[in-house]
């Protein structure tokens, strides 16, 4: 992961514990986990949203084709 070894990330966790404390890391962690999850969602709907965009254009360029 981002070719960083097992010391290097235990220095990164120690000092983001002295940057933000250990009372604010569970609000910390807990707020970048509802991010995730809203990005997540966003990107699930936009491309739910796509798929039906696009299966309603192919339905009517069928419709149009039977027309013809």
């Amino acid at each position: 992961m981002f070719g960083l070894g097992p010391w290097e990330l235990i220095i990164v966790l120690v000092v983001i514990l002295f940057i933000f404390g250990g009372k604010r890391l569970p609000q910390l962690g807990e707020g970048i986990g509802r991010s995730i999850t809203e990005f997540k969602r966003a990107i699930r709907d936009t491309r739910s949203s796509e798929e039906e965009a696009a299966d309603s254009s192919h339905k009517s360029v069928g419709k149009e084709e039977m027309h013809k």
